[in-house]
């Protein structure tokens, strides 16, 4: 177990045994503790006093299935607040293996310069010159470090955004394939990345250092009892294999939650056209892939790999989130479109979520037609151009909204919400409202909980204890650094259970029957703790008015939890 801090003041990498107070630690709970201990709430985002870190989950570079995940935390300039953006592809995996419990990248380079991160095979990490590498898209970029350092490699890096310090700028970090096309994009961490002057880290994916498990046979034991749910469930077993994420976009509009026209609708007319059904026979007709392994140690498969009529390479993996904030939000319906949109977003380093967003409320405000495809993607490419208005456009949703002087602008903590409108799902606006993070649905996702209906959608009833369990779970899963869509494996009694031997094995102390709970509960505690240092009041966990106050159709129903509920969230017992 160890840290490697890296000082980009002075240049120097040192490397040092996990500290005490962060053992037991992976994934988010690593980040957002050692954020809240190392980092002055009340610093500049883009100073040298914030901390830009980078941590594998607990159990990533373990034989457990769907652990390659990768939390990357620091204080977030979109949000004022603390940020933890997950991406998958190799590196979790990479760092796993290599032992290394996290990096931390600390100060700000000298004017001008810029650097990259190399470590190899047996861990030892260089500061290398990148001044070369400026202004480089992460396609090109990824291949370049790829040719340089070898195949043997992966990539976490920015592009023109995080270099422009942009607050929707991403981190992009390499899928199985090579491809920059997983991202840590929410919170503007590529901003961070970019202040540091970091360009990109490369890994070595031939570690054989991993941190030892106390009791192998039982992890394997439990190990293989949670990769048997994941297989045998239908969402995980079944459906996301043949439709990957973009499956629920028909439910999620037939509940009428589906924002689309910059949220002024529920439902989007042209939803059949860019459904994971269009998408699946689309690809099934060029010849790209429905199911595709994207992220090491995946067993379910959920990724695409989008091609255009020729069968050539366009976008991997084209997601529900992406669809929506590029399709339904802006009034998109052409899946080539949405795909072109997808890349371009991965290139230049940029938030899918957040820049759709940002552009929904451009039309809205008249700048661009609602439905205008080649509008959006010229609106996309002046952010990498460093445009006046593409600088406005890669500040996100809230920077675009004082800039048109528009009221209506879907964002909490200055991060947009994702696909799925409050006004429709209840408790999704509870999650937006009172997520450290600002609006994320991942923070605390109930969606499954409406389908199944063990919860009723357009109802205040229920909410926000709802919403508080899901966050406590997510933000365990996080630490844990098990890809949400197998979380829903800890759902279960017996799945907890199996979960919590796991952790047993894994660490060689027994875990009480509530540890990931626990666990979870500490995560927030300390997010909320360094939110409130930072400035962040009961104020920020609210949406904005329009949603209170504007119907949604087909529904014509506005947020109605009360503040009083909202601010009980976080009181955990």
């Amino acid at each position: 177990m160890k840290l490697i801090r890296v000082n980009m003041t002075d240049q120097t990498v040192q490397v040092e045994d996990v500290p005490q107070q962060y053992a037991g630690l992976g994934g988010r709970g690593l980040t957002s503790v050692m954020i809240d201990a190392e980092v002055p709430p009340q610093c500049d985002p883009l100073g040298p006093e914030n901390k830009l870190i980078l941590a594998p989950g607990l159990l990533s570079g373990t034989p457990l299935v769907n652990t390659g995940r990768i939390s990357i935390g620091a204080k977030s300039p979109l949000t004022g607040g603390i940020k933890e953006s997950n991406s998958g592809g190799k590196i979790a995996t990479s760092l796993g293996k290599l032992g290394i419990t996290a990096i931390v990248v600390e100060g700000r380079s000298p004017a001008g310069t810029l650097g990259m991160l190399v470590i190899d095979p047996s861990g030892n990490a260089v500061l290398k010159d990148a001044s070369a590498l400026k202004g480089m898209r992460t396609y090109a970029l990824s291949a370049k470090l790829l040719q340089d350092f070898g195949p043997k490699n992966t990539v976490a890096c920015i592009g023109p955004a995080g270099e422009l310090q942009l607050a929707s700028a991403s981190i992009q970090t390499t899928d199985v394939d090579d491809r920059p096309c997983r991202a840590a994009a929410r919170g503007g961490l590529g901003a961070v990345m970019g202040a540091k002057g970091l360009k990109a880290v490369v890994v070595s994916t031939e570690g054989k250092n991993a941190d030892a498990i106390a009791d192998p046979e039982a992890f394997k034991e439990a190990a293989k009892a949670i990769a048997q749910s994941i297989q045998k469930n239908p969402f995980t077993g079944q459906m996301l294999p043949a439709l990957g994420t973009a499956g629920i976009l028909g439910g999620v509009n037939a509940l009428g939650a589906f924002p689309s026209y910059n949220a002024t609708k529920g439902v989007f007319d042209g939803w059949e056209k860019i459904s994971g059904e269009a998408l699946a026979k689309r690809m099934q007709e060029r010849g790209g892939k429905t199911k595709h392994m994207g992220c090491s140690q995946c067993i379910i498969h959920c990724s695409n790999e989008y091609v255009d009529e020729k069968g050539a390479y366009v976008t991997s993996s084209l997601e529900y989130e992406t669809i929506w904030s590029m399709g339904g939000m802006i009034g998109v319906d052409d899946l080539d479109t949405i795909a072109q949109l997808d890349f371009l977003c991965d290139d230049i380093g940029l938030d899918t979520i957040n820049t759709g967003v940002a552009m929904a409320v451009a039309m809205d405000a008249g700048h661009k037609p609602f439905g205008d495809g080649a509008a959006a993607i010229a609106m996309v490419e002046e952010v990498a151009l460093g445009t006046d208005f593409g600088k406005i456009l890669g500040n996100g949703p809230v920077a675009v909204g004082k800039h048109f002087n528009h009221h209506r602008v879907p964002a909490v903590k200055g991060q947009s919400i994702a696909a799925y409108d409050p006004r429709a799902m209840q408790g999704l606006g509870v999650t937006y409202a009172t997520s450290t993070m600002g609006a994320d649905h991942t923070a605390g996702n109930l969606l499954g909980l409406y389908l199944a209906g063990a919860l009723k959608p357009l109802e205040p009833e229920g909410q926000a204890d709802a919403s508080r369990v899901a966050q406590i779970t997510m933000a365990a899963l996080d630490c844990i650094g098990l890809c949400i869509l197998a979380g829903g494996v800890v759902a279960s009694a017996k799945g907890r259970e199996a979960m919590t031997r796991m952790l047993s094995a894994k660490l060689g102390q027994e875990m009480a029957p509530d540890a990931i709970s626990a666990m979870g509960v500490r995560i927030l505690q300390a997010e909320k703790g360094f939110n409130t240092k930072a400035g962040l009041t009961a104020k920020d966990d609210r949406l904005p008015r329009f949603f209170y106050e504007e119907p949604l159709p087909p529904h014509n129903t506005v947020f109605t939890v009360t503040d009083a509920d909202l601010d009980k969230v976080y009181t955990f017992r």
